[in-house]
Protein backbone atom coordinates (compact mmCIF):
# COMPACT_ATOMS: atom_id res chain seq x y z
CA UNK A 1 0.00 0.00 0.00
CA UNK A 2 1.67 3.40 -1.42
CA UNK A 3 2.06 5.93 1.74
CA UNK A 4 -0.74 8.91 1.93
CA UNK A 5 1.01 12.23 1.25
CA UNK A 6 -1.30 15.51 2.67
CA UNK A 7 -1.28 18.63 1.23
CA UNK A 8 -0.42 21.54 3.68
CA UNK A 9 1.94 21.99 6.59
CA UNK A 10 1.15 18.60 8.22
CA UNK A 11 4.42 17.10 10.05
CA UNK A 12 4.78 13.78 10.98
CA UNK A 13 5.76 13.29 14.45
CA UNK A 14 7.35 9.44 15.92
CA UNK A 15 9.87 7.70 18.29
CA UNK A 16 12.38 5.59 18.94
CA UNK A 17 13.88 4.01 21.83
CA UNK A 18 10.91 3.51 24.70
CA UNK A 19 11.97 -0.01 24.85
CA UNK A 20 15.86 0.21 25.90
CA UNK A 21 17.71 0.00 29.20
CA UNK A 22 19.96 3.38 28.15
CA UNK A 23 20.21 6.90 26.47
CA UNK A 24 17.47 9.20 25.40
CA UNK A 25 14.14 8.36 23.77
CA UNK A 26 14.52 10.44 20.26
CA UNK A 27 11.91 11.92 18.24
CA UNK A 28 11.53 13.36 14.89
CA UNK A 29 8.84 16.31 13.54
CA UNK A 30 8.88 16.24 9.60
CA UNK A 31 6.88 18.34 6.94
CA UNK A 32 7.05 17.17 3.33
CA UNK A 33 6.41 18.14 0.17
CA UNK A 34 3.52 16.79 -1.04
CA UNK A 35 4.39 17.29 -4.69
CA UNK A 36 7.87 15.82 -4.27
CA UNK A 37 7.43 12.18 -2.55
CA UNK A 38 10.11 10.11 -1.85
CA UNK A 39 10.70 6.66 -3.84
CA UNK A 40 10.79 3.68 -1.08
CA UNK A 41 9.96 5.54 1.85
CA UNK A 42 8.71 3.42 4.25
CA UNK A 43 8.09 2.55 8.11
CA UNK A 44 12.13 2.45 10.00
CA UNK A 45 11.12 -0.99 10.78
CA UNK A 46 11.38 -2.54 7.66
CA UNK A 47 14.57 -0.90 6.57
CA UNK A 48 17.65 -2.11 5.89
CA UNK A 49 20.69 -0.27 7.28
CA UNK A 50 21.33 1.11 4.13
CA UNK A 51 17.74 2.12 3.02
CA UNK A 52 17.47 4.13 6.23
CA UNK A 53 20.56 6.20 5.89
CA UNK A 54 19.42 6.44 1.78
CA UNK A 55 16.06 7.61 2.68
CA UNK A 56 17.70 9.49 5.25
CA UNK A 57 19.63 11.90 3.26
CA UNK A 58 16.53 12.28 0.87
CA UNK A 59 14.08 13.28 3.45
CA UNK A 60 16.51 15.99 5.00
CA UNK A 61 17.54 17.44 1.19
CA UNK A 62 13.44 17.32 -0.12
CA UNK A 63 11.52 17.89 3.36
CA UNK A 64 9.73 21.38 3.60
CA UNK A 65 11.61 20.88 7.15
CA UNK A 66 12.17 18.88 10.09
CA UNK A 67 13.61 18.72 13.46
CA UNK A 68 14.25 16.42 16.81
CA UNK A 69 13.63 16.68 19.93
CA UNK A 70 14.94 14.49 22.88
CA UNK A 71 14.25 13.14 26.21
CA UNK A 72 16.65 12.62 28.89
CA UNK A 73 17.44 9.25 31.31
CA UNK A 74 16.94 11.23 33.83
CA UNK A 75 13.71 12.81 32.59
CA UNK A 76 12.54 9.40 31.49
CA UNK A 77 12.99 8.22 35.12
CA UNK A 78 11.58 11.48 36.39
CA UNK A 79 8.20 11.37 34.57
CA UNK A 80 8.03 7.42 32.98
CA UNK A 81 8.56 6.54 29.77
CA UNK A 82 5.56 7.72 28.00
CA UNK A 83 5.74 11.21 29.77
CA UNK A 84 9.23 11.80 28.80
CA UNK A 85 7.91 10.35 25.30
CA UNK A 86 5.42 12.93 24.93
CA UNK A 87 8.01 15.36 26.57
CA UNK A 88 10.43 14.74 23.24
CA UNK A 89 7.54 14.52 20.68
CA UNK A 90 6.12 17.92 21.94
CA UNK A 91 9.73 19.91 22.09
CA UNK A 92 10.33 17.90 18.05
CA UNK A 93 7.07 19.47 17.14
CA UNK A 94 7.86 22.79 18.10
CA UNK A 95 11.24 22.82 17.56
CA UNK A 96 10.56 22.65 13.37
CA UNK A 97 11.22 26.24 11.89
CA UNK A 98 8.03 26.22 9.94
CA UNK A 99 5.29 25.56 12.35
CA UNK A 100 2.82 23.03 11.07
CA UNK A 101 -0.87 23.76 10.60
CA UNK A 102 -2.23 19.99 12.01
CA UNK A 103 0.27 17.34 13.21
CA UNK A 104 -0.03 13.37 12.79
CA UNK A 105 1.64 11.72 16.04
CA UNK A 106 2.39 7.52 15.11
CA UNK A 107 0.40 5.67 18.14
CA UNK A 108 -2.74 6.53 20.25
CA UNK A 109 -1.66 9.22 22.18
CA UNK A 110 -1.23 13.33 21.12
CA UNK A 111 1.27 14.89 23.10
CA UNK A 112 -0.45 17.60 25.75
CA UNK A 113 0.17 21.52 25.39
CA UNK A 114 0.78 21.59 21.59
CA UNK A 115 -0.08 24.49 19.64
CA UNK A 116 -2.14 22.96 16.40
CA UNK A 117 -4.36 21.09 15.96
CA UNK A 118 -3.21 16.76 15.76
CA UNK A 119 -4.40 13.34 15.35
CA UNK A 120 -3.16 9.79 16.52
CA UNK A 121 -2.35 7.59 14.04
CA UNK A 122 -2.06 3.80 15.31
CA UNK A 123 0.94 2.15 12.82
CA UNK A 124 0.75 5.62 11.14
CA UNK A 125 4.56 4.85 10.36
CA UNK A 126 3.08 2.05 7.43
CA UNK A 127 0.31 4.23 6.87
CA UNK A 128 1.35 8.47 6.33
CA UNK A 129 4.74 9.43 4.64
CA UNK A 130 5.16 12.01 6.95
CA UNK A 131 5.59 9.83 10.14
CA UNK A 132 7.37 7.36 7.96
CA UNK A 133 10.54 9.84 7.63
CA UNK A 134 10.09 10.83 11.06
CA UNK A 135 10.33 7.40 11.99
CA UNK A 136 13.79 7.00 9.21
CA UNK A 137 15.12 10.05 11.09
CA UNK A 138 14.31 9.09 15.10
CA UNK A 139 16.17 6.41 14.24
CA UNK A 140 19.25 6.64 12.76
CA UNK A 141 19.64 9.96 14.80
CA UNK A 142 19.22 7.54 17.85
CA UNK A 143 21.51 4.48 16.47
CA UNK A 144 24.36 7.42 15.75
CA UNK A 145 23.92 8.18 19.56
CA UNK A 146 24.05 4.57 20.49
CA UNK A 147 27.19 4.07 18.70
CA UNK A 148 28.83 7.47 20.36
CA UNK A 149 28.06 5.54 23.55
CA UNK A 150 29.74 2.58 22.61
CA UNK A 151 32.64 4.29 21.47
CA UNK A 152 32.81 5.50 25.56
CA UNK A 153 32.47 1.89 26.39
CA UNK A 154 32.61 -0.36 24.23
CA UNK A 155 32.60 -3.43 26.92
CA UNK A 156 28.78 -3.12 26.79
CA UNK A 157 28.12 -3.54 23.39
CA UNK A 158 25.36 -1.03 22.44
CA UNK A 159 26.69 -0.90 18.88
CA UNK A 160 25.32 -4.25 18.41
CA UNK A 161 21.98 -4.06 20.62
CA UNK A 162 21.42 -0.01 20.83
CA UNK A 163 20.32 -0.52 23.93
CA UNK A 164 18.16 -2.86 24.55
CA UNK A 165 17.28 -5.50 27.33
CA UNK A 166 19.42 -8.91 25.27
CA UNK A 167 20.87 -10.95 26.76
CA UNK A 168 24.39 -9.58 26.61
CA UNK A 169 22.97 -6.31 27.73
CA UNK A 170 21.88 -7.38 30.63
CA UNK A 171 24.83 -9.41 31.41
CA UNK A 172 26.96 -6.28 30.99
CA UNK A 173 24.94 -4.39 33.47
CA UNK A 174 26.00 -7.28 35.99
CA UNK A 175 29.51 -7.85 35.02
CA UNK A 176 30.06 -3.62 34.15
CA UNK A 177 27.77 -1.91 36.45
CA UNK A 178 25.25 1.39 35.68
CA UNK A 179 26.49 3.97 33.73
CA UNK A 180 25.04 7.35 34.52
CA UNK A 181 23.13 7.11 30.64
CA UNK A 182 21.16 4.19 32.10
CA UNK A 183 17.80 4.51 32.93
CA UNK A 184 17.76 3.99 36.51
CA UNK A 185 13.69 2.98 36.66
CA UNK A 186 13.53 0.40 34.55
CA UNK A 187 13.97 -2.86 36.12
CA UNK A 188 17.14 -4.82 34.66
CA UNK A 189 18.73 -1.41 35.72
CA UNK A 190 16.87 -1.10 39.37
CA UNK A 191 18.21 -4.45 40.15
CA UNK A 192 21.76 -3.92 39.48
CA UNK A 193 21.68 -1.19 41.66
CA UNK A 194 19.76 -2.85 44.54
CA UNK A 195 22.37 -6.16 44.29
Amino acid sequence: MALQYFPGLVAGVDEVGRGPLVGNVVTAAVILRPDHPIEGLKDSKKCTEKQLFVLHEQIQAQAICYAYGHATPAEIDQLNILHATMLAMRRAIHALPVPPTHVLVDGNRIPPELAMTATACVKGDGTHACIAAASILAKVARDAEMLALDQRHPEYGFARHKGYPTLEHRQALIDHGVLAEHRKSFGPVQRCLET
